[in-house]
């Protein structure tokens, strides 16, 4: 989701940078890992707003850039926060 440090929402109300952020931050979670979005195998994203998601779901292809992961995307009535609109859970197959 998109929120800051202390877990407050940022970018409210603009779907495109909330998406941005989403990805942005699961980066860093996969760099973490020493991992990258290459490695990831499934995609989920949960949204109270699957019209405005397609407008702006292109912008997947500067994240996935060797493969699209298997993915489901779902259109839900409420996130935890009214001014979360979009969530996304990815799982990675990381070598060890």
């Amino acid at each position: 989701m998109s929120m800051d440090n202390e877990g407050n929402p940022i970018a409210v109300g603009d779907f495109e940078q909330k998406m941005k952020n989403c990805y942005s931050d699961l980066d860093k979670v996969l760099k973490h890992y020493k991992s990258s979005f290459d490695e990831v195998v499934v995609e989920n994203i949960f949204t109270t707003n699957i019209p405005k998601f397609l407008e702006f779901a292109g912008y997947r292809t500067k994240i996935y850039k060797t493969h699209f992961p298997t993915r489901s995307w779902l259109g839900v009535k409420e996130l935890a926060l009214p001014e979360f609109l979009i969530e996304i859970e990815l799982e990675a197959h990381v070598e060890q």
